[in-house]
């Protein structure tokens, strides 16, 4: 673990081999009482690749904490689920940080916003294919409306098995463990019965079955602590509950 930014709080963890969590506190405020945190997850491999921009006005504490690991220029594919501030709310910054990075999308996301907001060609994922960035793997999923935006899909990254799934399980609190082996599933849905982010629950059951599918072994929170252990039964518990 590396404190990258003693004022802000923001840290990075190396939670499996050659993938990075970057994490940026929100204290405790009145909307939020237990505080929250905005994550990044950097895949560093001959293509390294962002999955999750931030919000602009966090730009310069993610990238002095990618380039605590590598240099940030080198950057080749920034991703993320859906358009929205803290998902891709920083892709010009990053394209202008990192001159040969492409922005890396479903084909509703390059449709709707990155064809028109990235001023660079993106390249477009069909729905299940798969990419080498080097030694490492990743698979696109289509998820529309997962949790919301008809733009929505995940990436996973094959050899670790890890899935980068955004919103599907934010938790609470300004300090989380960057990584945990108990329940998320039970802060999750404390989150979303105090804010509803799920635009239509039982639709979104069988995409999350669908990803539960792909066996991972580590599931990448972009708000809260990830999750290591049985990660297809612990998105099949979510899957469940919303299809209730």
């Amino acid at each position: 673990m590396a404190i990258t930014s003693s004022q802000a709080g923001t840290r990075i963890d190396e939670i499996a081999a050659g993938i990075y969590r970057i994490s940026t506190p929100v204290p405790p405020n009145p909307a939020l009482p237990a505080g929250f945190t905005f994550n990044q997850f950097l895949v560093v491999d001959d293509e390294p690749l962002l999955f999750h921009t931030g919000m602009r006005r966090i730009f310069p504490l993610v990238r002095d904490a990618v380039a605590s690991v590598m240099p940030v220029e080198k950057l080749r594919w920034v991703s993320f689920s859906h358009l929205e501030a803290d998902e891709s709310g920083a892709l010009v910054e990053w394209l202008a940080a990192a001159p040969h990075a492409t922005p890396l999308c479903g084909r509703i996301g390059a449709m709707l916003s990155v064809e028109d907001a990235a001023g660079r060609a993106p390249r477009v994922l069909a729905d299940g294919e798969t990419m080498a960035l080097g030694q490492k793997r990743v698979r696109w999923f289509d998820t529309p409306h997962v949790p919301h935006g008809w733009d929505a899909g995940y990436l996973s990254e094959t050899t670790t098995r890890t899935l980068f799934c955004g919103d599907l399980f934010t938790q609470a609190g300004a300090d989380p463990a960057p990584v945990v082996e108990s329940d998320i599933v039970a802060p999750s849905e404390a989150m979303r019965a105090a804010m509803d982010y799920y635009s239509n629950p039982r639709a979104a059951a069988a995409q999350v079955e669908r990803l539960a599918n792909s066996e991972p072994e580590l599931l990448a929170c972009m708000h809260g602590s990830s999750y290591r252990g049985n990660g297809a039964a612990t998105l099949r518990s979510l899957a469940k509950i919303l299809s209730a």
